[in-house]
């Protein structure tokens, strides 16, 4: 894949609102996770993210570890994107539709300080499963009521 990104996108039985609520909790973002590694916020961080915001997570690939990320797009209840400490990013966009909300989850290199480095790992497949999993379990999160 020549963009160097990889995303999922599914429609979820929510409001942006509530969607984005989640996303801007790092308390909330090991529920969220379908990878598997990441393992909760780190204590002392910051309970909303907005643009500029630092926060921390405990994760764990292989063996555990501590990340700091950096809020660097933002825009209320429709998108939000954090860069790791090599550039890379994480991204989630919402947009209404009938039904809930689209949500397009991207893990995007072409921002990382070395993306070929990342073109040539295992990372790309992996996160894109990672991205699919979370997907699901963001649309389980919001069953879809009867309307009975």
């Amino acid at each position: 894949m020549g963009t160097r990104q990889v995303s999922g996108t599914r429609v979820v039985a929510a409001a942006p609102e509530e969607i984005f609520a989640l996303l801007t909790d790092p308390s909330k973002h090991a529920l969220l996770d379908g990878s598997g590694t990441v393992r909760g916020a780190q204590p002392g961080g910051p309970e909303k993210l907005e643009l500029g915001t630092k926060f921390g997570m405990d994760m764990k690939l292989g063996a555990p570890y501590k990340i700091l990320n950096t809020v660097v797009e933002y825009e209320e209840n429709r998108l939000i994107a954090w860069r790791h400490f090599n550039g890379h990013r994480w991204r989630w966009r919402l947009e209404p539709v009938e039904g809930g909300t689209k949500v397009t989850e991207t893990f995007d290199w072409s921002t990382a300080r070395i993306p070929l480095l990342i073109s040539v790992s295992f990372f790309p497949r992996k996160n894109k499963q990672g991205i699919e999993a979370t997907l699901d379990r963001l649309v389980g999160m919001f069953p879809v009521s009867s309307g009975s």
